[in-house]
């Protein structure tokens, strides 16, 4: 006897098993054991399944959780004051060089405990939630020495630990260079490489970088990479936000996760990114709150198929976002993907950015059970209105979570 059944209701299971557009399953039923999907398809099919709760949802769309799969959600601290700059006419890149962007947030960071930083999250985690948010990357990046990174990580893993959502943390060892070591860049690198990733190895799931003329040079990245994979730790990159650096095709000879951003991405990175397997994550947040005209070559990764990945980048500076559902809409007004795509872009798509397509992102027999229930009378919805609310019900491992 499975412990729930789903029934009356539409699937929009994003399997791509599944012909229909969006995977689709109407007038389907989940069977759900332990936390996991035990069975999925036509409500007619699995007529007779014994369960201790038979649910009928009402004819509303269930989807797979949602995955946020870039975020750098713990911080301390707020930017406000640069939106105000930017509405006044300075740049990102200007701003970062006048000593603010991400070094701005790093002080706020380094002072606050680990309770402080946990508690200062854990409003804006909730919030991802509300919205339908199952799992989550959280990166470091905001302490910029050993001991801050560490207490980033920590604060991430405490918040998975203490909320209802997966969450995977991300050691971005390369984001800024601190005040400190201006004149002693290569001694930073060095710091990241040879004591942030073997002290991080225990906590985070993977190792991250910014390559930009503002960030770290491609050989810089390398160097941090090489250290990853002698570690056993995947990478990621965030790639040609601002500039072409071949930031991506370099990823993917480390046959990274993911390379985001990409908007000056050119088809020989894109194609790199293909050979590898990597997944392409578009963050339309920045987009907008840069104030950006160049858009990513959603054309080309179509071309090349390369999975795309759409994600909040909930950050302090350039993606003040709290609304995953907002992500999904902007996705397909600014960058002209199609609702399906959006769609799957924050759950298959998502959770293979984060190496997790086997455990989440579908629904499927064998995964878990995180799910989303939207009463709306099409998947599409989800894109068409602007910042929807969130679903009606949550689940996250089987349990109902409702109003966190």
């Amino acid at each position: 006897m499975w412990d729930r059944l789903l029934t009356d209701c539409n699937i929009a299971t994003m399997d791509p098993a599944v012909a229909a557009p969006f995977g689709a399953i109407e007038d389907g039923a989940v069977g759900i054991q332990d936390g996991r999907i035990v069975r999925v398809g036509r409500r007619v099919e699995l007529a007779g399944s014994k369960a201790k709760s038979i649910e009928p949802l009402g004819g509303a769309w269930v989807t797979p959780g949602l995955v946020d799969c870039h975020t750098h959600l713990v911080f301390g601290g707020n930017r406000a004051g640069e939106f105000e700059q930017r509405l006044q006419g300075a740049t990102y890149e200007e701003i970062a060089r006048a000593g603010g962007g991400i070094v701005s947030s790093v002080k706020a960071t380094r002072g606050a405990t680990l309770e402080e930083l946990v508690e200062q999250s854990r409003p804006r985690l909730r919030a991802l939630m509300q919205g339908g948010v199952t799992a989550v990357e959280i990166k470091s990046g905001y302490g910029l020495d050993v001991e801050t990174e560490l207490k980033m990580l920590q604060a991430a893993k405490r918040l998975g630990e203490s909320e209802a959502v997966r969450v995977a943390p991300t050691l971005l060892a390369l984001h800024a260079l601190p005040p400190e070591y201006k004149e002693r860049r290569e001694e930073f690198v060095r710091i990241a490489t040879e004591e942030m990733i073997p002290a991080a190895a225990g906590l985070a799931k993977a190792v991250d970088a910014f390559a930009e003329n503002i960030g770290f040079t491609i050989e810089e990245v390398r160097t941090l990479f090489d250290a990853a994979k002698a570690h056993g730790l995947p990478v990621k990159l965030h790639a040609e936000q601002l500039s072409n650096m071949s930031g991506a095709a370099m990823a993917a000879e480390y046959a990274a996760l993911s390379a985001d951003h990409l908007e000056h991405a050119d088809e020989a990175g894109i194609e790199a990114m293909a050979r590898a397997g990597m997944v392409a994550v578009l963050l339309p947040g920045a987009f907008y709150a840069l104030k950006e005209t160049r858009k990513p070559p959603v054309d080309l990764l179509r071309k090349h198929k390369v999975p795309i990945a759409v994600a909040t980048d909930c950050n302090p500076g350039t993606s003040p976002v709290l609304s995953p559902t907002l992500m999904l809409s902007m996705a397909c007004t600014l960058f002209g993907l199609t609702p399906e795509e959006a769609l799957a872009g924050m759950t298959r798509e998502g959770a293979k950015a984060l190496g997790l397509q086997d455990e989440i992102g579908t629904i499927a027999a064998g995964k878990a059970a995180d799910l989303c229930v939207w009463r709306v009378s099409r998947p599409a919805e989800l894109c068409y209105w602007i910042g929807h609310p969130g679903p009606e019900r949550r689940i996250f491992g089987g349990v109902d979570l409702q109003g966190e």
